[in-house]
């Protein structure tokens, strides 16, 4: 008996135009991983070679490229370990390596996090839409975002995050830089990644058998090289004395109360007498005695101001309400503190114990050294000097992109960075964070003056360009004329709008990209008859 055969019904994937399988496989993936994220380092201050920090994301892309979510995880993780160990290696300096490794280790989970997410795209795009204008266009810029998307949420938590090693801040000194008074450091990194997932999926494709398809990226590569920063509008000049006392400013150095005060004071003296100064400013923690409870060092700077005919923006640690702040205090003679400003963003595990109960029954010895927690302040980040508005961040703050927006929405005309590096004399710690400082100045069109117990202290104009400086560890002063600027760069003005689109978009895009994976896989197609 014979009878005709209906037509099979059958799911088929859809065909892999040009692989989608792993470029390198797992046992290479991994330590090319490790160098990767060594490279990568290398691109930041101190080495601060920034073509590497393409390099090393270069390396970071071609290991994630066909892997499977758990060993897109693992990869990226030994991306994260490498590259932190490294960039934070001053952590370890006085605490020993239970904080580095801990820090290294839960920065490390975020960058794998964000592995598996960019392995994702990389697999679901094209299963999507094999289109070689979405792997060169649609493709890269989802990979970039997803890039973002693991830095934003590296900077908001645990403990309000820790922004600190962002692919933009390795490009203080590079041509790309102009870019952040555009996007912001968050769309700088956007940049960087997209053009180098860009030129990678340009060579997986053969791009040079057509070169049209170049187009995309070099269109980008130009367009980010030839950008200028935008230019704000120059409002006059501000003469600006600032003073590294060099004195034991460190957490563990032996002192006695006043030491501090007094290598401040001692590293004044030769300024006393320049002329039209405007302003002194000293660094975080450059008076171990608040004046606001001690009348002797209440005197002291209302000398201070007599004799320059200027407010003194100080800092010292104070207290309300049985709280501690980390306060700068913009101070004038015969009126005392006129205004002040507490640091926002203490350091966790260095300023305070989070969740104490918790941390304290983990490593006792380690929190002990805490014996204070200092609390977030809540005033305007600016300072009215007198017909001049500066803007301020205490040391960590300078991370923090809301922050130093918000002082230029406040109408700040300069910046005036206050830090302590004492606890890190001899490590990349300081420069890492000069590099920022002179991104903040580039970001919002502003001189900075970055001042420093130990240094390195600087002050930089509106282009990032370093216009007086002291050498880092040896007591010193300036008396620098600072530009001032008045009117907003599109980053100030956007403010978290890029990163926010960039993010929503990205995570948007992958869903997208699934979903749409997901219906092409299943699609039934007619198959063979039997």
């Amino acid at each position: 008996m014979t009878g005709a055969v209906e037509p099979a019904v059958v799911r088929a994937e859809p065909v892999e135009r040009s692989g989608t399988g792993p470029l390198l496989p797992l046992w290479a993936a991994v330590p090319a991983a490790i160098v990767g994220g060594l490279v990568y380092d290398l691109g930041f201050p101190g080495v601060g070679f920034w073509p590497l920090a393409f390099a090393g994301i270069a390396i970071a892309l071609v290991t994630l490229i066909g892997r499977t979510s758990w060993a897109a995880f693992f990869v990226g993780f030994a991306f994260g370990l490498a590259f932190y160990l490294q960039h934070v290696s001053w952590t370890s300096l006085y605490l020993g390596p239970v904080p580095w490794l801990a820090l290294s280790i839960l920065e490390s989970l975020f960058v794998a996090g964000g592995a598996v997410l960019i392995a994702l795209a990389y697999r679901w795009v094209p299963q999507a839409n094999g289109s070689r204008w979405v792997r060169l266009v649609v493709l890269p810029l989802l990979v970039a975002g997803l890039w973002c998307v693991r830095e934003a949420a590296m900077g908001s938590m645990p403990y309000g995050g820790f922004p600190w090693g962002r692919a933009a801040l390795s490009q203080a000194e590079s041509p790309f830089a102009p870019l952040v008074s555009w996007v912001g450091s968050t769309g700088l990194g956007f940049i960087m990644v997209a053009l180098v997932a860009g030129i990678i999926e340009w060579i997986r494709l053969r791009g040079w058998r057509d070169l049209r398809t170049g187009i995309p990226v070099a269109a980008l590569l130009v367009v980010a090289l030839l950008t200028p920063a935008w230019q704000t509008t120059p409002a006059g000049s501000l003469r600006v004395a600032s003073v590294q006392g060099n004195g034991p400013a460190g957490y563990f150095d032996r002192r006695t109360q006043g030491d501090i005060l007094n290598s401040q004071l001692d590293a004044t003296e030769p300024v006393l007498d320049e002329p039209g100064i405007d302003v002194l400013l000293w660094p975080e923690g450059g008076s171990d005695i608040d004046p606001t409870r001690d009348e002797t060092a209440a005197r002291l700077f209302d000398s201070l101001s007599t004799q320059l005919d200027a407010p003194v923006i100080l800092n010292t640690v104070t207290t309300r309400d049985d709280l501690y702040y980390n306060t700068s205090l913009l101070w004038r003679a015969g009126e005392g503190a006129v205004d002040r400003f507490s640091k926002r963003n203490p350091v966790p595990f260095g300023e305070y114990i989070p969740d104490r109960w918790f941390y304290d029954a983990l490593a006792p010895d380690l929190t002990g050294l805490i014996q204070r927690g200092y609390t977030p302040g809540a005033e305007p980040p600016v300072f009215d000097l007198g017909g001049t508005m500066t803007g301020l961040a205490i040391c960590f703050d300078v991370i923090y992109d809301g922050l130093i927006w918000e002082g230029a929405r406040d109408g700040a005309q300069v910046y005036m960075f206050q830090t302590n590096n004492a606890d890190f004399r001899g490590t990349d710690e300081n420069e890492q964070q000069l590099a920022i400082a002179r991104l903040r100045a580039i970001e919002t069109g502003r001189s900075v003056v970055n001042i420093s117990t130990v240094g390195t202290s600087q002050v930089i104009d509106p282009s990032g360009r370093t216009i007086d400086s002291l050498p880092a560890y040896e007591a010193g002063a300036m008396v620098t004329d600072v530009e001032l600027r008045d009117g907003l760069t599109p980053s100030v003005v956007l403010g978290g709008f890029v990163p926010g689109l960039i993010v929503l978009g990205s995570l948007g895009g992958l869903i997208a990209a699934g979903v749409l994976a997901r219906k092409k896989k299943a699609r039934p197609v007619d198959g063979p008859e039997a």
